[in-house]
């Protein structure tokens, strides 16, 4: 059945919906590559709630999803940026997921890494350096209680609080002396979050990428590895060849991460991706033609992603969690589209339509019937008659 679906310019375009979803099967554990999805929290929709309140969550299905990823073999990267950290969750709430979705992985054997941060310190003219650790601190202690692997994010606070590269080295330092176990270190850049402009002590990126690698190599056996999200291939690739051995490097670059991950013939990227939220089976599918050295099928099948994942980034790329809620909604992960803080409304109908039009395109909805009627229900709220 014909969907009509809007044009920026407020015209209408006919679509065809596709009738059956692509084909993936699930498989062995990856060999080649470490692949963690971000994931995203399903609100609970009956909360009496503000978009400046406490976090409400529908935790049977926040779980679930997590389980889905799980069994496609994809790693989960928890209260992160995905989930709304900073943008609708607050660190209550973020603390209880990360207590729950560690001890799901436990009972499910499934791999999780989670977000620590100082969110809940708002930093002012008098925050101090010793309350940015204490914050990063309480933060970690949760985590590694939990079981969890650790991923250090970057802070608004510190960005806020910090007079230097010196400030950095010594927060950081303080804090990998601290962590029982090697953690990933997270470099997210003002695309994702405009506080954390000039991060690691200056808005030249080379001069931050200095001192990023700095604190690495003063403390390469507490590094498991590094997530990049600057959306600069070029800038990862040299970041990658220049790490100590043995640590990794987690592309975060939802706009280049099928070539970062293939790699070269100096190495390649493990990945820590929002856009596998979304893409979880398709990718998890990937890496394991990958696995077997097929990088030109692996290619094949990711490369056509990246129009989506590109939508869904577009500036204000922050905003991104919105498509990738709207996706879990239509793909039938959750019941509605409701999100932590109002979210829902960050991006336009029109967003909304060419990122269902793109994912409807890749066979990404396991139900295409489904998707195709709530698309339609969203469409006709809107005031679009069909």
């Amino acid at each position: 059945m014909t969907l009509h679906l809007p044009n920026p310019d407020g015209t209408l375009r006919a679509y065809e919906p596709r009738t059956e979803p692509m084909t993936v099967s699930r498989g062995s554990a990856f060999t080649s590559r470490t692949v963690f999805s971000a994931a995203h929290v399903v609100a609970d929709p009956f909360a009496d709630t503000t978009p400046d309140g406490p976090a409400a969550v529908d935790w049977d299905a926040t779980l679930a999803f997590r389980r889905h990823l799980w069994s496609h073999g994809l790693g989960v990267a928890e209260a992160m940026d995905t989930a709304q950290r900073g943008m609708g969750l607050d660190w209550p709430t973020a603390a209880e997921l990360i207590r729950r979705s560690a001890a799901e992985a436990k009972h499910a054997g499934g791999r999780i890494a989670c977000g620590v941060g100082t969110d809940q310190l708002t930093a002012t003219a008098t925050t101090t350096l010793a309350e940015v650790r204490t914050a990063y601190e309480e933060q970690l202690a949760v985590v590694e209680e939990s079981g969890a692997q650790a991923i250090l994010m970057a802070s608004r606070a510190l960005a806020a609080t910090a007079k230097g590269t010196d400030d950095y080295l010594d927060v950081y330092g303080h804090l990998l002396r601290q962590a029982t176990e090697p953690v990933i270190l997270h470099w997210l850049g003002p695309m994702f979050d405009p506080a954390l402009e000039g991060y690691w002590g200056s808005s030249d990126l080379d001069a931050a990428t200095d001192t990023f690698l700095e604190v690495i190599a003063a403390h390469p056996d507490k590094v498991d590895g590094i997530k990049v999200s600057l959306l600069d291939a070029r800038r990862e690739v040299d970041l990658r060849r220049r790490l100590p051995q043995g640590v990794r490097c987690y592309t975060g670059d939802d706009f280049h991460y099928p070539e970062l991950i293939a790699g070269d013939d100096q190495g390649f990227s493990h990945a820590l991706l929002g856009i596998f939220d979304p893409l979880g089976p398709l990718a998890a599918q990937a890496v394991r033609v990958l696995d077997t050295g097929d990088t030109e099928g692996f290619r094949a099948l990711l490369d056509p992603t990246v129009a989506l994942s590109r939508h869904l980034f577009q500036a204000p790329t922050r905003y991104y969690k919105t498509g990738v809620v709207f996706l879990a909604w239509l793909s039938g992960h959750q019941s509605h589209f409701t999100m932590v803080g109002g979210l829902q409304s960050a991006r336009s109908l029109p967003h909304f339509a060419r990122a269902y039009e793109l994912a409807d395109g890749l066979g990404l909805f396991p139900d295409p019937k489904l998707a195709q009627e709530r698309m339609r229900n969203l469409l006709s709220l809107y005031g679009v008659n069909q």
